[in-house]
């Protein structure tokens, strides 16, 4: 899909940064299908676009992130409706994507919106966001990973009451319990995210690409088997010409110009 064309959501680019902001700000950035399909399509291309470093993730307007699901579309769905929409095979999509993913969160960030936190990388929070999985106010649960993310994130006690009550936390709590990276003013949000996304890309493109696959395989492994991934990728590098480019530019004390080869 052309970028042009999308409906509810923005792609800008700024160099090696590109930002995707969920526009939907009449419905607090709900995620309807329509945005997710639009969402994973336009990842998915900043992901293959070699001139692309580092992606921003937010939404318009400071009132929320995105406030959870389109409830609407869900009210009258059925099991087998729900199993034909095969909603989470989007979800599967983001959470391959090679390039890091940066946050960018003011306001509300629930139910599936803070799922979306959740699959990024580094989380940006301004003064005011807020964090939950409310889904147990509406007869579910979470189902886009809330339960298992979460858990691994905050622990199994704030975990348990955050999805058994739909308590959020504030950006302070969450800083607090390591939850996000930053907490700024709400205006500081972009800057934030602008300055830490810039700072990766000036880095080795594959290094940021495998370094991220070893910290992300952490928690679906052993520590032997993440070991084991981690020295794998760390002497796949060594056949890299940033490799090179980065060891002679420290010898050399100047900075060096990586190319992603």
């Amino acid at each position: 899909m052309n970028e042009a064309d999308y409906k509810t959501i923005l792609v800008s680019r700024d160099g090696a940064v590109a930002t995707v902001t969920l526009n939907r700000p009449d419905k607090l950035n709900a995620l309807n299908m329509a945005l997710m399909d639009e969402l994973v399509d336009a990842l998915v291309q900043l992901d293959a676009d070699d001139e692309i470093r580092v992606i921003i993730v937010t939404g318009s307007g400071t009132r929320a992130f995105a406030a959870g699901a389109d409830i609407g579309e869900m009210a009258d769905a059925t099991v087998i409706d729900m199993l034909q929409r095969n909603q989470f095979a989007k979800w599967d999509r983001i959470r391959r994507l090679g390039k890091p993913l940066i946050a960018a969160v003011n306001g509300f960030a629930l139910g599936g919106g803070n799922e979306l936190v959740m699959h990024c990388d580094i989380i940006v929070a301004g003064e005011t966001a807020l964090f939950g999985q409310p889904e147990i106010n509406i007869g579910v649960m979470p189902g886009a990973g809330g339960t298992q993310r979460l858990t691994r994130k905050v622990g199994k006690y704030v975990a348990m009451e955050m999805v058994l009550t739909g308590r959020t936390l504030s950006a302070r709590e969450a800083l607090a319990l390591g939850y996000v990276n930053h907490v700024v003013p709400v205006e500081a949000v972009m800057d934030e995210a602008r300055r830490i996304a810039l700072e990766i890309a000036a880095k080795s493109p594959l290094a940021v690409r495998l370094a991220k696959e070893a910290v992300l395989r952490s928690f679906d492994t052993t520590i032997e088997g993440g070991l084991e991934f981690e020295r794998k990728n760390f002497y796949l590098l060594f056949a890299s010409e940033d490799k090179r480019e980065g060891m002679q530019a420290f010898l050399e004390k100047r900075k060096p110009k990586f190319t992603g080869k």
